[in-house]
């Protein structure tokens, strides 16, 4: 229990103050929000040529938009800008070099011991997060696609829904085991610190991505292969009915009639991201615990928590040669999946924080004690109120994500006679058109795949 801590003797307080130095030494390296203004106005004008120009300024000088332990967020929001821009290669660079990243940081986090592993976030690299790791291959099977590489865009699908890959491995990747010993977390912190109360943490209840599915369905098609579209069809109806915390709305009519073309016509496949997706926000949760010095007693948990950005995106319009209209229908609440899929990590990071939290309180509360045994009441209030500001200022959340994934992927098609066309997409705010997207030329061809991709983060 929780304050076993005090009842190991001098070992145990020297094992706390060495904590709570090497807490108290290290510093953050979270970044300015401020610094990502210019970025992101030029992202609110559509105009990501200039917002990938303002990342490249912004890394020019000391003080780095995106600082050197956060490499995994500069590649992941470069590349995703590149992708918006229509530079398909550069962001298949760039997000190929992010996943990368995220893999070696998972790597080493397997090999580190129990005092690294609940060492402040912000003074480690920056790990990715898995909703990241998972449209990471979601934009690069589009970049693949773009550079009429099927065999490639089908690889990243892969990535996902394979067994054993990304959506199966979530849930499993933070059962913390120490790898001298083989000791799951309870067992270590109960054996190096006493403390045995844990917070209550979160499962993760998302294992299948229909947007994935659904690339992945008309990625065979495109391909020849109906065999295996027939299964990803399928996929993109189970993920509907065993992820009903995700997945609340209605499939859309567009899967089916994607994989039921009548002879003689082509089939037109659009895809739309909207919105913007959550950011992480600082939030405290202030906890009352049994330390001996009053000033200890209430402590205050900093946890990161995702915040929605709002849309003003209702509903979005497809006109076809300036007569057919249809609606896009939503496939997939990115919102949804990456709240969900936070969960795993979020648990993770709430039991780092409770455990490195507890620690510097003990510590603390130790050493003011003693001071008020050795020099009075005075000195040892003078001495908790000014440790306690030093522990206030040593703990901040990890904020650090990718701030250019989209909220919401819709699709929708239509049948026509293979040809070439002109294809405009309105976006609404209520009855009001507030952008328009043109596509000129369009060809349809009656074999393959005709995917037309657009975005609007408004």
């Amino acid at each position: 229990m929780l304050m076993n801590c005090f009842s190991n003797g001098k070992r145990s307080c020297n094992k706390f103050s060495i904590i709570l130095i090497l807490v108290l030494q290290a510093s953050s390296c979270a970044t300015n929000k401020g610094a990502f203004l210019e970025i992101d106005r030029a992202v609110g004008k559509a105009d990501f040529s200039q917002a990938i120009e303002e990342i490249r300024r912004g890394q020019e000088g000391k003080s780095a938009v995106y600082p050197a332990g956060n490499a995994i967020s500069l590649y992941l929001d470069k590349g995703l800008l590149e992708h918006y821009a229509g530079n398909y290669r550069e962001s298949s660079n760039d997000l190929q070099f992010a996943e990368r990243l995220i893999e070696q940081a998972y790597t080493k986090s397997i090999t580190e011991s129990f005092f690294s592993y609940i060492l402040n976030d912000n003074v480690k690299e920056y790990p990715g997060e898995d909703f990241e790791d998972i449209y990471i291959n979601v934009f690069n099977a589009l970049n693949y696609y773009k550079r009429d590489d099927l065999e490639g865009a089908l690889v990243e699908i892969r990535k996902l829904s394979a067994s054993s890959g990304k959506l199966d491995m979530l849930g499993r990747k933070y059962e913390y085991t120490d790898p001298a010993t083989g000791e799951g977390l309870n067992d270590i912190v109960k054996r190096e610190t006493g403390i045995g109360d844990f917070p209550e943490t979160k499962s993760v209840n998302f294992s299948n991505s229909a947007l994935a599915r659904f690339l992945g369905a008309i990625f065979y098609l495109g391909a020849g292969n109906t065999d295996s579209a027939r299964i990803e069809f399928e996929q993109v109806h189970r993920a509907f009915n065993t992820n009903k915390n995700i997945y609340p709305h209605p499939v859309p009519s567009s899967v089916n009639a994607a994989r039921n073309v009548p002879a003689g016509k082509a089939r037109l496949n659009i895809i739309s991201f909207a919105g913007l997706s959550p950011l992480k926000q600082e939030s405290n949760f202030p906890m009352i615990l049994p330390f001996r010095h009053p000033v200890f007693q209430i402590a205050n948990f900093k946890i990161p928590v995702l915040s929605r950005r709002p849309s003003i995106i209702t509903k979005i319009e497809v006109v076809i040669d300036g007569a057919n209209r249809f609606n896009l229908e939503l496939l997939e609440d990115m919102n949804a999946v990456i709240e969900e899929t936070f969960n795993a990590r979020y648990s993770n990071i709430l039991i780092k924080t409770f455990i490195r939290t507890i620690l510097k309180y003990v510590a603390s509360d130790i050493a003011v004690m003693q001071t008020v045994r050795q020099q009075g009441e005075l000195a040892g209030l003078l001495a908790a109120v000014a440790v306690r500001t030093a522990l206030e200022l040593s703990e901040s959340a990890d904020t650090r994500m990718s701030r250019y994934l989209p909220g919401r992927a819709f699709i929708g098609g239509i049948n026509l006679d293979p040809g070439t066309y002109s294809v405009i997409i309105n976006y609404y705010n209520g009855a009001n058109i507030f952008a328009r997207e043109e596509h000129k030329d369009i060809i349809v061809k009656s074999s393959g795949l005709n995917l037309l991709r657009s975005v609007n983060l408004n």
